[in-house]
Protein backbone atom coordinates (compact mmCIF):
# COMPACT_ATOMS: atom_id res chain seq x y z
CA UNK A 1 0.00 0.00 0.00
CA UNK A 2 1.23 3.54 -0.59
CA UNK A 3 2.17 5.64 2.32
CA UNK A 4 0.35 8.81 1.80
CA UNK A 5 2.09 11.82 3.51
CA UNK A 6 0.00 13.31 6.42
CA UNK A 7 -0.70 16.41 4.74
CA UNK A 8 -1.89 15.31 0.96
CA UNK A 9 -5.33 15.24 1.38
CA UNK A 10 -5.59 18.59 3.19
CA UNK A 11 -3.55 19.69 -0.14
CA UNK A 12 -6.07 18.84 -2.44
CA UNK A 13 -8.79 19.94 -0.91
CA UNK A 14 -8.83 23.17 -3.50
CA UNK A 15 -6.13 23.06 -5.79
CA UNK A 16 -5.35 25.84 -8.56
CA UNK A 17 -4.25 24.36 -12.36
CA UNK A 18 -2.70 27.01 -14.39
CA UNK A 19 -3.22 27.71 -17.50
CA UNK A 20 -1.02 29.84 -20.11
CA UNK A 21 -4.21 30.99 -21.66
CA UNK A 22 -6.28 31.70 -19.18
CA UNK A 23 -3.18 33.69 -17.52
CA UNK A 24 -2.60 35.93 -20.64
CA UNK A 25 -0.29 38.64 -19.62
CA UNK A 26 -0.94 38.53 -16.27
CA UNK A 27 1.88 38.20 -13.76
CA UNK A 28 2.03 34.19 -12.15
CA UNK A 29 3.31 35.10 -9.06
CA UNK A 30 0.48 38.12 -8.25
CA UNK A 31 -2.07 35.41 -9.69
CA UNK A 32 -1.19 32.48 -7.07
CA UNK A 33 -0.48 34.94 -4.20
CA UNK A 34 -3.99 36.14 -4.81
CA UNK A 35 -5.49 32.25 -5.10
CA UNK A 36 -3.53 31.61 -1.85
CA UNK A 37 -5.51 34.59 0.21
CA UNK A 38 -8.76 33.43 -1.80
CA UNK A 39 -8.21 29.57 0.18
CA UNK A 40 -6.35 27.34 -2.74
CA UNK A 41 -4.62 24.98 -1.06
CA UNK A 42 -1.66 24.02 -3.47
CA UNK A 43 -0.92 25.15 -6.91
CA UNK A 44 -0.59 22.58 -10.04
CA UNK A 45 2.17 24.89 -12.59
CA UNK A 46 0.86 23.96 -15.78
CA UNK A 47 2.08 26.13 -18.88
CA UNK A 48 2.20 24.25 -22.04
CA UNK A 49 3.88 27.45 -23.93
CA UNK A 50 6.89 27.16 -21.20
CA UNK A 51 10.70 26.09 -22.45
CA UNK A 52 11.54 24.15 -19.26
CA UNK A 53 14.16 26.76 -18.54
CA UNK A 54 11.84 29.38 -18.00
CA UNK A 55 9.14 27.50 -16.35
CA UNK A 56 11.60 26.55 -14.11
CA UNK A 57 11.82 29.99 -13.18
CA UNK A 58 8.80 30.28 -13.14
CA UNK A 59 8.05 27.36 -10.70
CA UNK A 60 10.57 28.42 -7.85
CA UNK A 61 9.40 32.24 -8.29
CA UNK A 62 5.92 30.61 -7.38
CA UNK A 63 7.57 28.79 -4.43
CA UNK A 64 9.36 31.36 -2.95
CA UNK A 65 5.91 33.80 -3.04
CA UNK A 66 3.43 31.59 -1.71
CA UNK A 67 3.17 29.19 1.65
CA UNK A 68 1.48 26.14 0.05
CA UNK A 69 2.37 22.53 -2.04
CA UNK A 70 3.12 23.52 -5.58
CA UNK A 71 3.62 20.47 -7.97
CA UNK A 72 4.51 20.59 -11.47
CA UNK A 73 2.24 19.62 -14.15
CA UNK A 74 3.90 16.75 -16.94
CA UNK A 75 7.46 18.02 -16.64
CA UNK A 76 9.39 15.55 -13.59
CA UNK A 77 12.81 17.00 -14.27
CA UNK A 78 11.36 20.77 -13.80
CA UNK A 79 9.60 19.30 -10.74
CA UNK A 80 12.29 18.10 -8.93
CA UNK A 81 15.25 20.82 -9.98
CA UNK A 82 12.85 23.23 -8.57
CA UNK A 83 12.51 21.06 -5.36
CA UNK A 84 8.41 21.15 -5.59
CA UNK A 85 6.29 19.13 -3.73
CA UNK A 86 5.64 17.38 -6.36
CA UNK A 87 4.51 16.41 -10.15
CA UNK A 88 0.82 15.46 -11.67
CA UNK A 89 1.20 13.22 -14.84
CA UNK A 90 -0.82 12.63 -17.76
CA UNK A 91 -1.01 8.92 -18.98
CA UNK A 92 1.17 10.28 -21.90
CA UNK A 93 3.90 11.26 -19.75
CA UNK A 94 6.42 8.60 -17.83
CA UNK A 95 4.89 6.08 -16.31
CA UNK A 96 4.45 6.73 -12.26
CA UNK A 97 6.26 3.72 -11.80
CA UNK A 98 9.27 5.06 -13.39
CA UNK A 99 9.07 8.34 -11.67
CA UNK A 100 8.72 6.83 -8.44
CA UNK A 101 12.31 5.69 -9.09
CA UNK A 102 14.07 8.97 -9.63
CA UNK A 103 12.09 11.16 -7.12
CA UNK A 104 13.14 12.06 -3.51
CA UNK A 105 11.43 10.41 -0.66
CA UNK A 106 8.25 12.17 -0.25
CA UNK A 107 7.62 13.78 -3.56
CA UNK A 108 4.42 12.86 -4.00
CA UNK A 109 3.54 11.92 -7.96
CA UNK A 110 -0.41 12.40 -9.32
CA UNK A 111 -1.68 10.79 -12.32
CA UNK A 112 -4.14 11.56 -14.37
CA UNK A 113 -6.90 9.39 -14.49
CA UNK A 114 -10.37 9.39 -16.67
CA UNK A 115 -11.06 5.94 -18.10
CA UNK A 116 -10.86 2.82 -16.71
CA UNK A 117 -7.94 1.77 -19.21
CA UNK A 118 -6.14 4.41 -17.31
CA UNK A 119 -6.58 2.62 -13.85
CA UNK A 120 -3.79 0.74 -13.61
CA UNK A 121 -1.16 3.61 -14.83
CA UNK A 122 -2.11 5.86 -12.15
CA UNK A 123 -2.00 2.42 -9.29
CA UNK A 124 1.54 3.64 -8.07
CA UNK A 125 0.75 6.92 -7.76
CA UNK A 126 0.02 8.52 -4.51
CA UNK A 127 -3.13 10.95 -5.57
CA UNK A 128 -5.35 10.68 -8.81
CA UNK A 129 -7.25 13.49 -11.05
CA UNK A 130 -10.25 12.14 -12.19
CA UNK A 131 -12.06 13.92 -15.03
CA UNK A 132 -13.12 15.87 -16.90
CA UNK A 133 -16.48 16.24 -15.09
CA UNK A 134 -17.63 18.91 -17.14
CA UNK A 135 -16.48 19.65 -21.03
CA UNK A 136 -13.44 21.88 -20.20
CA UNK A 137 -11.85 24.26 -22.89
CA UNK A 138 -8.54 24.27 -21.12
CA UNK A 139 -7.23 20.82 -22.35
CA UNK A 140 -7.63 19.67 -25.48
CA UNK A 141 -8.46 15.69 -26.12
CA UNK A 142 -9.40 15.41 -22.42
CA UNK A 143 -12.11 12.90 -23.20
CA UNK A 144 -16.51 13.50 -22.31
CA UNK A 145 -17.81 14.38 -19.17
CA UNK A 146 -17.45 12.07 -16.56
CA UNK A 147 -20.59 13.85 -14.27
CA UNK A 148 -20.73 12.94 -10.90
CA UNK A 149 -21.33 8.90 -11.65
CA UNK A 150 -18.30 8.56 -13.89
CA UNK A 151 -16.36 9.81 -11.17
CA UNK A 152 -17.28 7.97 -8.53
CA UNK A 153 -17.73 5.17 -10.48
CA UNK A 154 -13.37 5.32 -11.31
CA UNK A 155 -13.07 6.47 -7.92
CA UNK A 156 -14.08 3.33 -6.49
CA UNK A 157 -10.53 1.59 -8.50
CA UNK A 158 -8.76 3.99 -6.71
CA UNK A 159 -6.39 2.37 -3.40
CA UNK A 160 -7.82 3.64 0.16
CA UNK A 161 -4.61 5.51 0.64
CA UNK A 162 -5.40 7.59 -3.09
CA UNK A 163 -6.60 10.61 -2.44
CA UNK A 164 -8.65 11.49 -5.71
CA UNK A 165 -9.60 14.90 -6.94
CA UNK A 166 -12.35 16.04 -9.03
CA UNK A 167 -11.11 18.69 -12.21
CA UNK A 168 -12.23 19.28 -15.68
CA UNK A 169 -14.85 22.15 -15.72
CA UNK A 170 -15.75 22.23 -11.83
CA UNK A 171 -18.12 24.70 -11.15
CA UNK A 172 -18.63 25.59 -7.31
CA UNK A 173 -21.99 24.26 -7.51
CA UNK A 174 -20.28 21.05 -8.22
CA UNK A 175 -18.24 20.87 -4.83
CA UNK A 176 -20.88 19.45 -2.86
CA UNK A 177 -21.64 16.55 -5.30
CA UNK A 178 -18.01 15.55 -5.96
CA UNK A 179 -17.25 15.34 -2.45
CA UNK A 180 -20.28 13.18 -1.95
CA UNK A 181 -19.10 10.97 -4.43
CA UNK A 182 -15.85 10.42 -2.53
CA UNK A 183 -13.67 13.20 -4.08
CA UNK A 184 -10.77 14.39 -1.41
CA UNK A 185 -10.88 18.26 -3.24
CA UNK A 186 -11.18 20.02 -6.57
CA UNK A 187 -8.81 21.61 -9.15
CA UNK A 188 -9.72 24.26 -10.34
CA UNK A 189 -8.19 26.25 -13.39
CA UNK A 190 -11.10 28.73 -15.58
CA UNK A 191 -13.02 29.27 -12.29
CA UNK A 192 -10.62 30.46 -10.69
CA UNK A 193 -8.40 32.03 -13.06
CA UNK A 194 -11.30 33.16 -15.79
CA UNK A 195 -12.24 35.58 -12.71
CA UNK A 196 -11.60 39.68 -13.21
CA UNK A 197 -11.09 38.79 -9.26
CA UNK A 198 -8.90 35.75 -8.84
CA UNK A 199 -9.37 36.11 -4.91
CA UNK A 200 -12.56 36.47 -4.61
CA UNK A 201 -13.12 32.93 -7.59
CA UNK A 202 -11.27 31.13 -5.32
CA UNK A 203 -12.63 32.50 -2.18
CA UNK A 204 -16.02 30.82 -3.58
CA UNK A 205 -14.63 27.51 -4.08
CA UNK A 206 -13.76 27.63 -0.41
CA UNK A 207 -16.49 28.63 0.24
CA UNK A 208 -18.22 25.60 -1.30
CA UNK A 209 -15.97 23.01 0.77
CA UNK A 210 -16.81 24.47 3.79
CA UNK A 211 -13.17 25.16 4.29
Amino acid sequence: MIAVPPCLADALRLMLVTDDHLLGDRDLVTICRAAEAGGVTSIQIRLKLEEPRSMLSLVRAVMDAVRIPVVVNDRLDVAVAAGAAGVHLGPDDLPVTLARRIVPVGFWIGASVGTEAEVPGGAAADYWGIGPVRRTSTKSGAGDPLGVSGFERLARSSSPSQPCVAIGGVRPEDVAPMFGAGAAGVAVASGILAAEDVQAAAARYRRAIGL
